[in-house]
């Protein structure tokens, strides 16, 4: 008997709606980034809409590149304050740590590019190979 409905979601029907798996959503509640679901008297998980809103919410810090620990850090501080002018500046600070992360590597990458493209460059001329 499927118990999925508007209001509420069986685990399998979660993970099919945020394109995910039964196991990340067991590790996401096992981690403490989401709630325990409610369940069933047979034990069945069920979700309304606000674990679906806090699910989503972890899934879009992944997509931000934040690490389980970071996520974990400001599921932490979600829990205790639930206002965003308390969670927000750790955010920012986080992404601000990824973006400098990013930029490095797009650095290195520049000069490997240039690196490489001087390495044909001499190999092509070498050989006297036309391009």
């Amino acid at each position: 008997m499927r118990l999925s409905s508007v209001e509420y979601m069986q685990i399998s029907d979660l993970a099919k709606t945020l394109h995910i798996t039964t196991r990340t959503i067991r590790l996401y509640e096992q981690m403490g980034l989401v709630d325990s679901p409610k369940r069933t008297e047979g034990g069945i998980r069920v979700y309304d809409k606000s674990d679906i809103t806090r699910f989503k919410f972890v899934l879009k810090l992944k997509a931000l590149g934040l690490s389980l620990h970071e996520m974990k850090e400001l599921a932490d501080i979600y829990s205790k304050e639930q206002l965003p002018e308390k969670i927000m500046p750790r955010l920012i600070e986080l992404l601000n740590s990824h973006l400098d992360n990013i930029k490095q590597k797009v650095s290195q990458l520049r000069s490997l590019e240039t690196d490489i493209a001087k390495y044909k460059q001499r190999i092509l001329d070498y050989y006297n190979i036309p391009q």
